[in-house]
């Protein structure tokens, strides 16, 4: 697992830990990066699965309800399978750019 912040986004890159172990890890270490928008990027699995999707669904709820962002980048993933209540990408550049338009949402007070 890498970690990689950029101004207030944290970029955690899978290396060779299974999804589920990975968001053990990431829970455990959740308060260094509480106050970041978090980026997860799946880039170097093979497949990607709805389960391993979903294994971060409590972690994306409790960041985004914290007023954070939580985005998933993965392009082995079938999106249309993915709950609408977590953000899947296929590209880092589209994880900033849903940062982007979630603050300037957040700025908005919507």
């Amino acid at each position: 697992m890498i970690f990689d912040k950029s101004g207030n986004t944290t970029i955690i890159t899978q290396e060779n830990e299974e999804t589920v172990e990975l968001v053990k890890k990431i829970q455990v270490l959740y308060e260094r990066y509480k106050n970041n928008n978090i980026i997860v990027s799946l880039t170097t699995l093979d497949k990607v699965t709805l389960p391993d999707i979903v294994e971060f669904l409590q972690l994306s709820n409790t960041h985004r309800k914290a007023k954070h962002s939580f985005v998933i980048v993965t392009d082995k993933a079938n999106l249309d399978e993915t709950p609408d209540e977590i953000v899947v990408v296929p590209t880092i550049q589209e994880a900033y750019d849903i940062i982007e338009m979630e603050d300037i949402e957040r700025d908005l007070g919507f």
